[in-house]
């Protein structure tokens, strides 16, 4: 039988007690919560709110929390993403500091983008840190650039058309049309697909041989995105990508010495 630690976080406990309610119930509503717990309405709204940013939890559309994306979540495969984290996290604070934006790291598990880890942009209007957020790929930047390094066929076993992937037919077909400019361009573009407010552009990170291994994006407020200025962010964020190479490619060889 376990014990309590004799320590416990109270508020760590609460939300992990939410994420099992979650888990086991499928859907929470605030009274419920704070029934459970024994807490106040808005400690128990506080606490969900959290769960939502961090992806656990979602809104549905009669006020209540269903499980999120964060809960379902397969494990990341490929290079531990800490290593990865590491390695870029300079050039991403350089890029930072370049473009005054935050720069979000990502990497692709199935159909979803899965955000490592964030530089936040130092001005008062900024995109938020992102880290541990899970999104569709399709619509987020580093993950159309991540798309775009599949097989056609790849692609089709990925996005099988019976709309559980979220894609229709015709969304697939734009898709395909999207990826192919991504391909001649070096860069993906996210336009207020994933957040009202919010444009990225992203691009692949590679390692040896034309690897994949992530992405990078930089997130601007939608009222601050100079959709006559791309090229300038693009630049930066290119330069970035080519300088990070060696870094990534010694990564690589250093997991296969140890493997």
């Amino acid at each position: 039988m376990k014990n309590k630690p004799p320590y416990a976080l109270e508020s760590v406990d609460n939300a992990l007690r939410l994420l099992q309610m979650l888990r086991d119930t499928g859907r929470v509503r605030v009274t419920d919560a704070a029934r459970e717990l024994g807490c106040a309405r808005s400690t128990a709204h506080r606490l969900l709110a959290m769960l939502v940013y961090r992806d656990f939890a979602v809104h549905d559309d009669d006020r209540g929390y269903l499980p999120g994306p964060a809960l379902s979540a397969p494990r990341a495969a490929g290079h531990p993403a800490q290593l990865l984290r590491q390695v870029m996290t300079p050039h991403m604070e350089r890029l930072c500091d370049q473009v005054g934006e935050t720069i979000n790291l990502v990497i692709r598990v199935g159909t979803q983008v899965r955000f490592l880890f964030s530089v936040e942009s130092p001005q008062v209007l900024h995109v938020g840190d992102r880290r541990g957020a899970i999104l569709p790929a399709y619509l987020a930047s580093g993950g159309k650039a991540l798309l775009a390094t599949l097989t056609g066929a790849e692609l089709d076993e990925l996005y099988p058309g019976d709309g559980d992937a979220g894609l229709t037919p015709t969304a697939y077909a734009k898709l395909r049309r999207e990826l192919a400019r991504v391909r001649r361009h070096g860069f993906a573009l996210n336009l207020e697909e994933t957040e009202a407010g919010v444009c990225a552009i992203g691009a692949c990170l590679y390692g040896s041989g034309e690897r994949p291994l992530g992405a990078l994006s930089i997130a601007v407020p939608s009222a601050r995105f100079p959709r006559d200025d791309v090229e300038r962010l693009v630049t930066h964020l290119c330069t970035a990508v080519d300088r990070a190479r060696p870094d990534l490619r010694d990564l690589e060889n250093a997991e296969d010495r140890a493997g």
